[in-house]
């Protein structure tokens, strides 16, 4: 594993989402956090102390919906350094999205992908 696949963290809405890319991601190289939709100044600012967010590589990968896009809008004004993942708007969800389409997507972003689980499907 090379040192630049340490102290990522994709930000999500939910726990579904969340264990979609768990089935994915080689779990040593990134933390997954879910904000279970829009978050308040105090919720983000725990995050933000908690995670280093400031200090970290950040991902957004939000669903393609109206509460996803308010999301990301969000997230995008706190957090300018932070990467954005788009899953296809065919699929509009995160958890929706194939694993092998989702995996490439990562993968296009230098995440870290378990090549093993991709061999499954």
């Amino acid at each position: 594993m090379m040192e630049d696949d340490y102290n990522k963290v994709i930000i999500v809405e939910g726990l579904s989402d969340k264990k979609h890319l768990e089935k994915i991601l080689d779990d040593n190289t990134i933390t997954i956090v879910c904000t279970n939709g829009t978050i308040g100044v105090e919720k983000f600012e725990e995050l933000l102390e908690y995670y280093h967010l400031d200090d970290t590589e950040v991902f957004i990968l939000v669903d393609e919906d109206e509460s996803g896009i308010k999301l990301r809008k969000q997230l995008a004004g706190e957090l300018p350094h932070a990467e954005h993942i788009y899953v296809s708007s065919e699929f509009r969800e995160v958890a929706a999205t194939p694993k092998k389409m989702l995996a490439s997507i990562l993968a296009g972003k230098r995440i870290g992908i378990d090549l093993n689980c991709l061999a499954k499907w």
